[in-house]
């Protein structure tokens, strides 16, 4: 460049001492200096674009995930709708006490078992115990005037009518001290049932009587799901029935069985109490909030295991095989079925769906599918 430059100075000179007319060199000075100029922009763009060129960066290649997959198909479930309900001990009583009287002594515990016919708490009896007194003695006073009179019938001293009230007295004492005895056993509050105390209302120095709650046992042994269920789908509910339960706290299913079913509805709700009987289970215990779903009709769903199902953050995707690659498809998934769960949306029937180390996958990632 500095060569061309000098090249054309000198020109420009050589031209000068032609000895041409002045107005004409100052045209031609004119004409090399903007020649200059333009070289020298040309050769400063040439400069600047005449760096080492950038290396090209490229995508890093995807290793080859090795993954099972299983065609999507559609399969036939019941529909259900979810009720709410609660789990209680098919056998409860809240125990009161038949006559009125201080509590002198509170065996019951919360949580403490006990057997039928074991006494929990006991009343203060002393006024029927006077009264049990009483009635023995006139039992024992009506009792040596029937055996006299007896005796007396015998030898004619006495008439049938006098021996007929004498007898009549004695029924009337012995009526009398087997109502004692009975008040005084009303003292004594018992366990009606095998079961546990869940709750103790009262305690020693409470006053109790008729119609107010001391103690209440339940059998955990026998367990219920009630649940209230809309009048618009009681008809596919029947005795005998069998419908899955979910209970908070116990693990899987439960598979209740309908054992009563409310004759009439309630007015306020316009819905009907339903009992389900439940199997044993770890973890199952009374008062638990659970879910029951009642049979509605059977309808074709699309289902995919619950393993293809890959959640990152509110997102829903399942990963689908094509041409040896993995393509990511977001879904929105139903309810979960056994071990599957129902696609709404976002998969079609008969795609391969990866099952198996889905949630390590990347869009577009080579996969080589295991048989």
């Amino acid at each position: 460049m500095r060569t061309i430059l000098r090249s054309l100075l000198h020109c420009g000179s050589g031209v000068a001492r032609r000895g041409r007319a002045r107005s004409d060199l100052r045209f031609q000075i004119s004409d090399f200096r903007g020649l200059i100029l333009a070289l020298a922009l040309v050769a400063a763009l040439a400069a600047g674009c005449g760096g080492q060129e950038r290396p090209v960066t490229q995508a890093p290649v995807l290793p080859t995930a090795t993954v099972r997959a299983q065609k999507a198909e559609l399969a036939k479930h019941i529909a259900t709708e979810e009720t709410v309900g609660t789990v209680r001990s098919k056998l409860r009583a809240q125990l009161e006490a038949k006559v009125a009287g201080r509590i002198l002594e509170m065996r019951a515990v919360a949580g403490q078992p006990v057997k039928a016919g074991e006494v929990l708490a006991r009343l203060d009896a002393q006024e029927i115990r006077a009264r049990l007194d009483q009635a023995l003695a006139t039992q024992a006073q009506a009792d040596s005037d029937l055996k006299r009179y007896t005796a007396l019938l015998k030898q004619t001293a006495a008439t049938e009518a006098e021996f007929d009230a004498v007898q009549a007295r004695a029924r009337v004492a012995n009526a009398a001290v087997k109502e004692a005895q009975t008040m005084l056993g009303y003292t004594d509050i018992q366990a009606p049932f095998d079961g546990v105390v869940t709750r103790k209302l009262a305690d020693v120095g409470d006053l109790a009587a008729p119609g107010k709650p001391l103690v209440d046992v339940e059998d955990p042994s026998h367990l219920q799901f009630e649940t209230d269920i809309p009048e618009a789908i009681m008809g596919t509910v029947k005795l005998g029935a069998t419908m899955p339960v979910r209970v908070s706290g116990c693990d899987g299913v439960l598979q209740g069985k309908v054992s009563e079913i409310a004759p009439a509805a309630d007015p306020n709700t316009r819905t009907f109490r339903v009992k389900l009987d439940l199997p044993p289970a770890s973890g199952l215990r009374a008062g638990q909030f659970g879910r029951a779903e009642v049979p509605l009709a059977e309808t074709a769903t699309l289902c995919v295991p619950a393993s293809a199902l890959v959640r990152r953050g509110d997102l829903e995707m399942v990963f689908v095989v094509a041409d040896g690659h993995a393509q990511m498809r977001l879904v929105k998934a139903g309810r979960h079925v056994g071990g599957e769960v129902e696609i709404a949306s976002g998969l079609s029937p008969g795609e391969a769906v990866v099952t198996e180390n889905a949630g390590l996958l990347v869009d577009g990632q080579p996969v080589d599918v295991k048989p």
